[in-house]
Order: C-alpha cells, then structure tokens, then sequence
C-alpha cells in the first residue's frame, strides 16, 4: 500500500495564508474550469465560503469588495468572472504607497510636548480680546508646569516668556508684561498631590480581619 503524501516544502506557497490551503485549490480549480458561466458560479461560491472563514469582518465597510478583491489576489489575476466590483490590477496592488509626512515637534524645546505647538497655533487663530489673553496666559502657566515636571524646581517667568516668544515665532510677546504666572510652589503642590493620591490607591494596604484576634492559642 502506497500514500500520496505532500510535504510543504513540495507545495506551491499559498498567496494568502489566512484562507488556508484548500481554499487556494478551490480558486486553482476555478481556473481550470472550461466554460464562463462555471467560473462565474464556482467565484460565487468560494467567496461566500471566505466570508464565512472570516466573521469578525462582517461589520467592516465594503466586507464584501475585500472578499472579491482577495479572490481575484489569489488567482493571479486571471480570473474573469462577473463581479459586482471593479476588478483590481496587479500594477494597483504592487504600487507603492505615498510617503507620511513626518510630525512636526517643538524640537528647541522637547519638555513642553506636541501639543503645546497646537495650542499655540489655536491661539494665534483667534481675534484679539479677552478670551484670546486668557488662552494665551493658560497656555504660559501650562509651558510653566511641564518645565518643572522635567527641570528643577523653580522657573523664572521670563524664561517662560521668552520660550513662548520663540514658539510662536515672535508672534506672542508676553516679555514686557507686568502680569505673573502661577507661583511655582502652587504647581509643585498639584503635581505632588496628585503623585501622593495615586500612591494611595497603588499601595493601599489590606485590610486584616480582627475575627481571630481574640482566639486562644
């Protein structure tokens, strides 16, 4: 007694692994087939048989185009059956995409964050008046605070000053004002509060049931 048995090693690599083999052999098949109107109802099939492979994708947008845009991947494009969708070319699969623009950070200054940029930004898109300064100046206290989360303890307000003169590219200018920021000591408070509260919660200790207290020994 003989077996025709088959080693990966022997097999054809499969296009799309996810489906497995014997799905790749139904689409072979689908090619061999001599007349349109078997291709047509065998693609039908094969591909109500992916969908039910992959139900976690029922709720994803064009569920079904994928599906047809897979089978014809996995027949190398040589499949032509009636499709309810545009059939995809290999020239559009192996097209590159476009490069992402890489984000742009306050790189002179790293410790105030990304967003103290778009804020910034904010800021300078709206009219001036009294809603416009007191962004501006909550914007200052913020750049305040993430420099002493990562510096010292202490911070000049004109160097806050000067740092938001140079963000917004001269276009912010608080170096003259007479008005302070918030006391360094009242945002240390804040920040060291908060690291105590969350201390508390991490490291809160068990409480022991007094039931056996009094038991004898």
């Amino acid at each position: 007694m003989t077996f025709d048995l088959e080693y990966n090693s022997e097999r054809p690599l499969m296009i799309i692994p996810e489906y497995g083999r014997h799905i790749q052999k139904l689409v072979d098949h689908c090619l061999a087939l001599e007349t349109k109107e078997e291709q047509d109802k065998m693609a039908k099939a094969i591909v109500d048989v992916m969908g039910n492979l992959q139900p976690h994708l029922r709720d994803v947008p064009d569920f079904k185009h994928k599906l047809w845009d897979q089978l014809f991947i996995m027949a190398d494009f040589k499949l032509d059956v009636e499709s309810p969708y545009p059939q995809p070319s290999k020239e559009e699969l192996k097209e590159k995409p476009e490069g992402l623009p890489y984000p742009k950070s306050a790189s002179r200054y790293r410790y105030y964050g990304n967003n103290i940029q778009t804020m910034i930004d904010i800021a300078l898109s709206w009219e001036d008046g009294d809603k416009k300064d007191a962004l501006v100046f909550t914007i200052a206290n913020h750049m305040k605070k993430c420099y002493l989360n990562w510096n010292k303890d202490t911070v000049d307000d004109a160097v806050i000053f000067k740092h938001l003169f140079d963000l917004s590219d001269g276009k912010i200018d608080l170096r003259e004002t007479q008005e302070a920021l918030s006391e360094s000591s009242n945002l240390l408070r804040k920040r060291n509060s908060q690291g105590q509260n969350s201390a508390k919660l991490v490291h809160k200790k068990p409480q022991h049931s007094n039931q056996h207290k009094n038991r004898k020994r």
